[in-house]
C-alpha cells in the first residue's frame, strides 16, 4: 500500500510540474543617470524603444538614486535608451541584448 501511495504522490507531483510549464524568459536593462557633475539624477524620464521602431515602447522615471530598471522580452535585439529633461533629449545610448540577459548602462546628462 505504501508503494502505491508513493506512486500516486509522485504522479501528482509530476502533473503539477508539467502544468506549470517553463517560466517565461526576459531581459533586463538596469541603468543609472548621472548629472554633468557626476551626481545621480532622480526623476529623469527614461524612454526605451527597439532600434527598428520609431516610438518609445517603455517609459519610466529614475528613482531617488538616479536608477531605473526595465524588463524586456527575451531575444536578440538592439534598443535605444534615452533620458529626457524638460522634454528635451539629454542623453542617449544604443545597446544590444542577446536572449535573456541583463545589461547595465550609465547615461550622462549634457548641460
Amino acid at each position: 500500500m505504501a508503494a502505491a501511495l508513493g506512486g500516486v504522490l509522485l504522479l501528482c507531483a509530476c502533473a503539477s510540474f508539467a502544468a506549470e510549464g517553463p517560466k517565461p524568459l526576459y531581459s533586463v536593462i538596469v541603468g543609472t543617470v548621472w548629472t554633468a557633475n557626476e551626481r545621480p539624477a532622480p526623476g529623469v524620464v527614461i524612454r526605451i524603444r527597439r532600434a527598428d521602431k520609431q516610438k518609445a515602447q517603455w517609459e519610466l522615471r529614475t528613482d531617488a538614486r538616479g536608477e531605473f530598471v526595465q524588463r524586456l522580452p527575451a531575444g536578440g535585439a538592439d534598443y535605444i535608451v534615452w533620458a529626457e529633461v524638460k522634454g528635451r533629449l539629454a542623453a542617449e545610448a544604443r545597446i544590444h541584448i542577446d536572449d535573456d540577459e541583463r545589461q547595465d548602462i550609465g547615461l550622462h546628462l549634457k548641460e
